[in-house]
């Protein structure tokens, strides 16, 4: 019942911003439509129908050429799936994290290793041809030779694109818990610079391009709407925890609580915080962005405030080959590794 309820607060929410003129600007960009931050895979198909054809309706000048569906393995049946191929879902984004069912398990994912490989071979049947998997590295107890053996098995699905992610431990999950108890311990900093660069060694050998810190897709399969957020373009967010953004200095962020979002909504009011960007936010989030991405910072997406500081902090890895400058852009040579050893100098 719930899950029914959030579906039509979203459909009132999209009706709220477009009528008070939330609407996305004119642009030679492809549109892209995303529906993730989740499982959206809970709802039926015919519930996806409402929601893609009023946000097509009200925001959309023509019909997107990417559109995106997060899913579990478990999810994709071969009626699901030839349901969405046929509403016009292009791209699929499956949450895989693992080939190896001992650590499936301790995840708690509800699906096993043959359901991953399954579910890819099923998508592929129907006609997906564009399709993503989620990875897991960094995991307590998962050997050089297991991460190995998740590529190789990732690399001979011959998927489009492979996000694959260090595993971040919080305090209040599963396996926060079990970290408090002694049941584990993180694996060492060493082992996890291990395997990220044969993550990298892996698949740029596969032809993957490595266009973001945890993201890699054969050539033309770079996520369009992943890259427009980390190229600060606009976007309108819909739901719980939902975040847009307008292109320039205004951020919107839902409430996380569903209850609370329903009752909201109900009353005509989308449960938002607005934030006003400042000229220094603007700067710390033009640098964390582009510096994650193959093509690096752009100097004059720098705020001219912030444009003499910066390049006095670049000099240094300049200098030692870590960053190059093209005449343009700002590169990092090894962008992997900058998320705490370069970006955090450069933060004001």
């Amino acid at each position: 019942m719930r899950t029914t309820e959030i579906l039509d607060c979203m459909i009132k929410e999209m009706e709220i911003k477009a009528s008070k003129g939330e609407l996305l600007a004119s642009s030679d960009e492809p549109y892209t439509l995303y529906f993730g931050g989740g499982t959206p895979t809970v709802y039926r198909v015919d519930q996806l129908k409402r929601l893609s054809d009023k946000a097509i309706s009200l925001f959309f000048p023509a019909f997107p050429s990417e559109w995106t569906v997060e899913a579990n393995p478990d999810d994709l049946t071969d009626d699901y799936l030839r349901q969405l191929f046929s509403l016009g879902v292009n791209r699929l984004s499956i949450g895989i994290q693992s080939f190896i069912d001992r650590d499936l398990q301790i995840m708690r994912r509800r699906h096993s290793a043959k359901q991953a490989v399954d579910s890819v071979y099923l998508a592929k049947d129907v006609g997906f041809s564009n399709i993503s998997i989620d990875l897991i590295y960094g995991f307590p107890g998962m050997s050089l030779q297991e991460w190995e053996y998740n590529l190789d098995r990732a690399i001979g699905l011959d998927v489009k694109h492979i996000s694959a992610y260090h595993l971040s431990i919080e305090s209040k999950t599963v396996l926060g818990k079990m970290r408090e108890k002694g049941k584990f311990r993180p694996v060492d900093d060493e082992l996890s610079d291990l395997q990220y660069k044969m993550l990298e060694t892996k698949l740029r050998k596969a032809g993957f391009v490595h266009y973001e810190i945890s993201n890699f897709a054969l050539p033309c399969f770079l996520s369009r709407h992943n890259s427009a957020y980390w190229n600060k373009q606009q976007y309108i967010g819909i739901g719980p925890s939902a975040h847009g953004y307008d292109g320039n200095l205004t951020r919107k962020n839902n409430i996380a609580n569903n209850i609370k979002y329903i009752e909201n909504i109900s009353q005509g009011v989308v449960p938002e915080e607005i934030e006003i960007l400042s000229e220094k936010d603007v700067y710390n989030e033009t640098l964390i962005t582009s510096l994650r991405t193959m093509n690096g910072l752009d100097l004059n997406a720098v705020p001219e405030t912030f444009r003499a500081g910066f390049l006095k902090k670049a000099a240094k890895y300049l200098q030692s080959g870590r960053m190059i400058y093209s005449g343009k852009y700002v590169i990092p040579t090894q962008y992997f590794l900058i998320s705490d050893s370069i970006i955090s100098d450069f933060i004001e």
